[in-house]
């Protein structure tokens, strides 16, 4: 089997600290990996609010996961606290792919690593639609 590659902190634009909760851990002492992908959420979501003014209750535009996948490396586990990196892979006119990477607090390599892909779509009729202006500028310096 070859060799995973490495992903490396300075390899990511933008980070999101997270505290593990007790009830992350499963029956074998780690974070069970469904676990990840709400890292991963909030990492993304918690930037697209805060940078590019993504309204989720009520904006004219929500972003659909539409693929995602996760590649493990190294447990983590109740009480560490990780920091999720996020890059922009590939920025489309509707969609966009995300790299993410799960770090334990201070540490150089990545734990897990991921991808997801966010279609936007228009919330009244669920298709896609372009990337609004802050929105896209938001993801554009991640990329």
């Amino acid at each position: 089997m070859p060799e995973q590659p490495k992903h490396l902190r300075h390899d990511y634009k933008h980070f999101q600290a997270i505290t593990t909760r007790w009830h992350d851990n499963d029956i074998y002492g780690h974070v069970n990996n469904v676990t990840y992908y709400s890292f991963f959420d909030t990492a993304v979501n918690g930037y697209l609010i805060e940078q590019g003014g993504l309204n989720i209750h009520d904006g004219e535009v929500v972003g659909f996961v539409v693929s995602s996948s996760c590649d493990y490396f190294a447990s983590i586990a109740y009480p560490d606290v990780i920091e999720v990196g996020v890059r922009v892979a590939r920025l489309g006119s509707s969609s966009v792919q995300y790299e993410l990477a799960v770090f334990r607090e201070g540490e150089h390599e990545a734990c897990a690593a991921g991808r997801f892909v966010h279609v936007f779509v228009e919330r009244a009729s669920n298709r896609p639609t372009p990337i609004p202006t802050r929105l896209r500028a938001a993801l554009q310096a991640l990329a």
